[in-house]
């Protein structure tokens, strides 16, 4: 049974559903204090105490920190999920599409981790885990927007983890392959066939399958625990070995 999680104090961010929820759940079950940030709650109240968050939106994260500190001086872990997808190419996406998933994948994880900042200052074993995304590593049809936006966060993560280590902040990113989440589940059913789609996607990991929310979860553990304290900037792929296999057929 993991201990180390055991009271320290965590926010997750997209804590409603998928890979956001089951982190929560894992953290909540390995002793840790967590604070589901969501626009809806969701299951967030299974595991957390739900604050809802728009990571989008300025004021709507300074309210949930204010929140936060009527209950806690300090943050030891902040897992950034929240995020929206995007289907299309270049030609496809219109520039408010472009600053919508731009300002939510990306901009959110800086509005949180910014509101995070004198929290973590706090913490003896201060994390951030950005999730990010294979499509920041490999070139995926149809998904240009949301490359893009994946893109960006792997730099962002590189770039939170060299200026805060001076403070012990570590910063890292797990990059997940196609993971078996809702928020998949709503874009298959977008496909004009939504089985054909989906083998399409579990043939594309090595693997043979989806990622499960769950296993992904667990990177984010990994990464947040107080007992990785020599890891940061570091991405951690969990795809099925689609990052790095080359496999004949």
């Amino acid at each position: 049974m993991t201990t180390e999680f055991a009271g320290l104090k965590a926010v997750v961010t997209g804590s409603g559903s998928g890979i956001g929820l089951e982190t929560a759940r894992a953290l909540h079950q390995a002793g840790a204090t967590v604070y589901g940030l969501d626009i809806s709650e969701g299951e967030t109240s299974s595991v957390a105490t739900w604050i809802k968050c728009d990571v989008g939106n300025d004021e709507s994260v300074k309210a949930a920190f204010e929140e936060i500190a009527s209950l806690s001086t300090v943050i030891d872990i902040v897992s950034n999920n929240a995020g929206i997808s995007s289907v299309g190419t270049i030609l496809d996406g219109n520039s408010e599409e472009w600053l919508e998933v731009l300002n939510i994948n990306v901009v959110g994880i800086s509005r949180v981790s910014s509101a995070a900042y004198p929290f973590l200052l706090k913490s003896k074993t201060a994390s951030i885990v950005n999730t990010c995304s294979i499509a920041a590593t490999a070139g995926l049809p149809k998904r240009a927007i949301y490359s893009a936006s994946k893109g960006a966060v792997l730099s962002l993560t590189m770039a939170m983890a060299a200026d805060f280590i001076n403070e012990k902040i570590r910063v890292n990113c797990v990059n997940p392959g196609t993971a078996d989440t809702p928020w998949v589940s709503r874009l298959l059913a977008q496909a004009d066939d939504p089985a054909e789609e989906r083998a399409a996607l579990e043939e594309r990991q090595p693997l043979g399958r989806l990622v499960s929310a769950d296993e992904v979860a667990r990177a984010i553990l990994y990464l947040a625990s107080p007992l990785q304290a020599s890891t940061t900037g570091t991405a951690l792929p969990v795809d099925g070995g689609m990052f790095g296999l080359r496999l004949p057929k």
